[in-house]
């Protein structure tokens, strides 16, 4: 544990957001999942929970979450698997 005011915060501070971050970054993956489900399984749905996946890769991408050549490329497997399903 450092001794200094500012390095005490800090530490304090990466915790509590990497702990936030960890938890957007699972929720991204599990709607993400969940959209590749539908598809997998021609679901009625299946449109709408793409456009959800694919809107939260855009909000995860401008938050800083995952690289936008990330965020382009799940958009492109999502698409491309809703496509495929017909």
């Amino acid at each position: 544990m450092p001794n200094i005011k500012s390095a005490i915060k800090r530490v304090k501070v990466n915790k509590t957001k990497a702990a936030a971050n960890k938890a957007r970054k699972s929720n991204l993956k599990t709607v993400i999942k969940n959209a590749e489900i539908m598809c997998s399984e021609n679901s009625a749905d299946k449109a709408e929970a793409v456009k959800v996946a694919i809107k939260k890769v855009d909000q995860a991408a401008a938050k800083g979450l995952i690289h936008k050549k990330k965020a382009s490329r799940k958009k492109s497997q999502l698409a491309k698997k809703l496509n495929a399903a017909g």
